[in-house]
């Protein structure tokens, strides 16, 4: 394996359990309380499996909740007292590193099953605080200071976006759309409702261009994984595994005017070079996508970056029906970001268990038809950390398989 394909592809890695809790405004739960109700979700998904490791992935609890040392909190909350647990920040990045660093520890054979949780409880503290909280995943010599928030970012990235490819002012629409409408069906999601293109253009501006259909609500949420190495995979049973094919991390410079090309989330693409290039796949060969649409300008450029579009086309997919549950890559199946809801440091968890439930046939109304091979990318700031997964149907698992 070549460093350009990156350190480290997954061996033999399957997800064994998968827990969403419900995002939204969760006043009746602590940030500990919301972490055990995915843990326990998801060790009953695995039969009750024991886990040898914990790896928390949270950008926001040592501001808002005044909460450090995440990884022994929950696994003495969680009842796992005495096992390896460790915290991993990267902003809305952060739950997708710490499943990659779950993944190296498997595949180094360090452990046979380790536990990943992503949560965030952001509600609890109001306006200024949570602004500048989140302002945090930006550079805090040069944009936080000077009050560039991560909406002020987006916006910046979408003006400039239109303007170089002459999109019109409804061009991105079709993500917010195809995100609530996906959403309706979604148990976990924050917004169960589909909104119109006129809602649409009657939307407020938040950061001209950006309008509030353009933005992901930031709410509490937590989501865990099961993951375990092949041997340690609980009995097989009626339901295809979903085996991790791929786990890349990349970075890029934090700071926006920093970067080269800042339409050009290189971060975003170099992870996912790195991911196609582990699993032996390319872009044509993914059926599903849980991308990070924290603001649909991020849909887009995460669709080129990854290889579904050229540059400057990303927003046309939405067109023509090509990111819908039955077009050629469908996105934010369960709403994404947009309209499930976007829980900080837990997104990467939540869509690393999306793409498991699709390959699986457990996504309900959500379900894309005959799906085999699915992406999930998060991203930490403007772009500049982006962690792709790649996760494939394996049929060899299943009990009266003929497989070992």
């Amino acid at each position: 394996m070549s460093r350009a394909a990156g350190i480290g592809a997954p061996v033999g890695i399957y997800v064994a359990g998968v827990g969403l809790t419900p995002v939204g405004e969760r006043w009746e739960r602590s940030l500990r309380e919301i972490a055990l109700e995915a843990i326990e979700a998801a060790r009953a998904d695995a039969g009750g499996l024991r886990p040898q490791a914990l790896y928390v992935g949270n950008m926001l609890a040592p501001a808002l909740s005044g909460q450090t040392h995440l990884g022994a909190l929950l696994a003495d909350f969680s009842g796992l007292r005495g096992i390896e647990a460790t915290a991993f920040e990267a902003a809305g990045a952060s739950g997708g590193v710490a499943v990659r660093h779950a993944c190296l520890a498997l595949a180094s054979g360090a452990v046979d099953s380790a536990l990943v949780v992503g949560v965030e409880k952001i509600t609890d503290r109001i306006g200024s605080a949570v602004n500048a909280a989140l302002a945090g995943a930006a550079d805090a010599d040069h944009e936080a200071v000077q009050g560039v928030t991560p909406t002020a970012q987006a916006a910046l990235l979408m003006r400039r976006y239109m303007h170089e490819y002459q999109v019109p002012a409804d061009g991105l629409a079709g993500f917010s759309l195809n995100a609530h409408a996906n959403a309706v069906a979604c148990e976990h999601a924050i917004y169960r409702r589909a909104i119109s293109a006129q809602e649409y253009a009657r939307a407020t501006k938040v950061s001209d261009p950006v309008n509030l259909y353009d933005a992901a609500p930031v709410a509490d949420g937590a989501a865990a994984l099961i993951l375990t190495r092949r041997e340690a995979y609980p009995p097989g049973g009626p339901l295809p595994a979903a085996r991790i094919a791929a786990s890349a991390v990349a970075t890029s410079a934090l700071a926006l005017h920093d970067q080269a090309d800042p339409l050009a989330f290189s971060a975003a693409a170099q992870s996912a070079a790195r991911a196609y290039a582990q699993a032996g796949l390319g872009p044509k060969d993914i059926q599903v996508f849980e991308l990070h649409d924290l603001f649909t300008i991020y849909a887009v450029l995460a669709l080129e970056a990854a290889g579904f579009a050229g540059r400057g086309d990303g927003w046309r997919l939405a067109q023509d029906g090509q990111i819908a549950r039955g077009g050629r890559i469908p996105i934010s199946t369960f709403g994404g970001s947009k309209a499930r809801g976007d829980s900080g440091g837990a997104t990467g968890v939540y869509q690393i268990g999306e793409v498991a439930l699709q390959l699986q046939g457990r996504a309900g109304a959500a379900q894309v038809p005959s799906v085999r091979l699915g992406m999930a990318q998060c991203l930490g700031g403007a772009g500049a950390t982006a962690v792709t997964h790649i996760l494939a149907r394996d049929e060899s698992l299943r009990q009266g398989s003929d497989s070992s």
